[in-house]
């Protein structure tokens, strides 16, 4: 009889965040492309959708990201929605209630995306070190085998 077995043992280590400086770079390219499309697209007046699209790039950077990433991404990310997608373009500006909400809108966003993926990874390493987990055999699919 054949028994099928993994051709790595041992545990496989959590990945590695991407270097702080890496993402930052990554939000302001993310925030001016994806702002200089949405004024193309639907005009510099919408900043409620500009805060939308700004978040969802945040929590996409934060799934490779370290936790300490998450203020400069938010601001990185403020500053392209400040500058460029409320009129007057180019000037920024500081309305205390409303820049504070989408500051903290954007820094949620980076830590929600941080924190899923720590979650996920996690999970994941936790599989991988639990003995005797019976694991699907995917060549025959016939049923389970051990570790």
């Amino acid at each position: 009889m054949i028994e099928w077995k993994p051709l790595a043992t041992g545990a496989r280590p959590v990945p590695q965040p991407v270097a702080t400086p890496l993402v930052w770079a990554g939000a302001g390219a993310g925030a001016l492309a994806l702002v200089a499309l949405l004024n193309t697209a639907v005009g510099p007046d919408r900043p409620e959708l500009a805060l939308l699209a700004l978040s969802l790039l945040a929590a996409l950077l934060g799934l490779c990201a370290r936790f300490t990433a998450a203020p400069g991404t938010a601001v990185m990310c403020w500053l392209f929605l400040n500058g460029f997608a409320i009129p007057p373009a180019g000037v920024l500006t500081w309305a205390g209630h409303r820049d504070t909400t989408w500051l903290a809108c954007l820094f949620t966003a980076a830590l929600i995306g941080t924190g899923l993926a720590r979650l996920v990874h996690a999970r994941a390493a936790y599989r991988r070190l639990v003995p005797g987990r019976a694991r699907p055999d995917s060549t025959r699919g016939d049923g389970p085998y051990e570790y």
